[in-house]
């Protein structure tokens, strides 16, 4: 009978749970972040698409093409090219949320009404000015509002679709009329201040971007300070109502 060398086995060592779970988030990150960049790399490339041939010109065929991908790889990402439109308008008028966002200034701690008002004007100013100053600046996102339209009908889009993203224009716009109706406008008044203000930056911007604009020998950024030094005088005959704050939040 062989005697026990009396050597014990080789203890099992356990992995670090820490460890592995370190390594298991930082491969999901990796992950993430490559396809974020292809997602990225298939919106620049139905950008330009868009662009070139407009929403019903562009396939996903082309778009996969600019891309450097196969038409496949595309419903990786996205079901359709009504999905990746949605993704890149969504995407613009996040960024002109931002913009009238960090136009707002801050709000005046002064008890004077005379005060308040003149602060409530000047942000309805900086944020008309900021709405207006992104799609002059940024021709291609205001291309982008318009490649659903075909003969006066909006097309391509789903109802829920086109509601959120309806939703995110009009987001940009409600502090403008949010600080109407604190300069003592009504709901209604507002409402209908700004949706002139709306048509008269989306007309100006159209003659603005096509040249048109020329025949008229007349320069787009002076008009539109034009149309908002009218609105401000409007906003400053006496109406009934409290001025309720400087800063224009968004209802």
């Amino acid at each position: 009978m062989r005697k026990s060398s009396g050597a014990r086995p080789p203890a099992v060592v356990e992995p670090d749970s820490t460890h592995v779970d370190a390594h298991s988030h930082a491969r999901r990150a990796r992950k993430q972040a490559v396809t974020e960049v292809r997602r990225s790399l298939v919106l620049e490339a139905a950008r330009s698409a868009f662009i070139e041939l407009g929403l019903e010109g562009a396939s996903l065929r082309e778009i996969a093409k600019r891309a450097g991908y196969t038409p496949g790889a595309i419903y990786s990402y996205f079901a359709s090219k009504e999905e990746v439109y949605g993704a890149l308008l969504g995407e613009s008028l996040e960024r002109l949320n931002e913009r009238v966002s960090a136009a707002e200034p801050a709000p005046v701690l002064s008890r004077s009404a005379a005060a308040r008002r003149l602060a409530l004007q000047a942000a309805v100013r900086a944020q008309a000015t900021a709405f207006f100053d992104f799609y002059r600046d940024s021709p291609r996102d205001l291309d982008l509002g318009f490649y659903l339209f075909h003969g006066m009908q909006p097309r391509g889009l789903t109802p829920a679709l086109n509601q959120q993203l309806n939703a995110r224009l009009h987001d940009a716009l409600a502090p403008v009329q949010a600080g109407l109706v604190a300069l003592g406008w009504g709901d209604a008044e507002a409402r209908c201040e700004v949706a002139a203000l709306f048509a008269h930056i989306v007309g100006l911007l159209l003659l603005s971007h096509t040249g048109r604009i020329r025949m008229f020998h007349q320069e787009p950024r002076a008009l539109f300070e034009r149309y908002l030094e009218a609105l401000m005088a409007r906003a400053a005959q006496p109406r009934s109502g409290k001025v309720a704050g400087v800063a224009a939040k968004r209802p």
